[in-house]
């Protein structure tokens, strides 16, 4: 049948109609799983390793920031969520290099795109799976990356948490 005609327009609802019931009725069978939050956030909490909540500052071995104030972050954040303050010191040898005085990250207008990860050369930033960030107040989401030292407020979040177990209600509790 021609799509121009009366009939060819019914049989293409009809068809497109049973492809979304399809598509429902196969999701209503899917198993499912629930997670009991708040209530087991220390014990059978999942979430996914590449979720992105949080940015921290990484570290070498020696425990020194890894960055190294070229402001390349900065420069792509598209909402301008990352302020950067530097300075030039001359090192011992007599070379100028630039230091990092001040890494500020506004959590609360982040996108959470993970440009400034891309745009890192050096490994400095990445974006962890820790989303509890709730606050009373907007001025506590303005980080100091540089000054803080980050550590999960959950066990083995950071590693995704508690495997996770579909068609089951994760309802142990502490």
């Amino acid at each position: 049948m021609s799509n121009n005609s009366y009939f060819g327009g019914i049989a293409d609802g009809i068809k497109t109609l049973a492809t979304g019931l399809k598509v429902t009725m196969k999701e209503y069978f899917t198993p499912k799983s629930t997670e009991q939050y708040p209530e087991n956030r220390k014990t059978t909490l999942h979430v996914a390793k590449r979720h992105r909540a949080r940015l921290v500052m990484l570290r070498d071995a020696e425990g020194a920031l890894k960055c190294t104030a070229c402001t390349l972050c900065e420069k792509t954040c598209p909402n301008g969520t990352i302020k950067i303050t530097t300075e030039m010191v001359t090192t011992d040898d007599g070379k100028k290099k630039r230091k990092l005085v001040d890494y500020q990250y506004d959590l609360g207008d982040c996108m959470f795109c993970q440009l400034c990860v891309n745009a890192c050369n050096f490994g400095a930033i990445e974006f962890t799976n820790d989303f509890e960030n709730s606050t009373f107040s907007r001025d506590a989401l303005v980080l100091h990356l540089d000054k803080e030292t980050y550590e999960s407020a959950l066990p083995n979040l950071l590693d995704g948490g508690a495997p996770l177990t579909i068609g089951k209600f994760n309802t142990k509790t502490k």
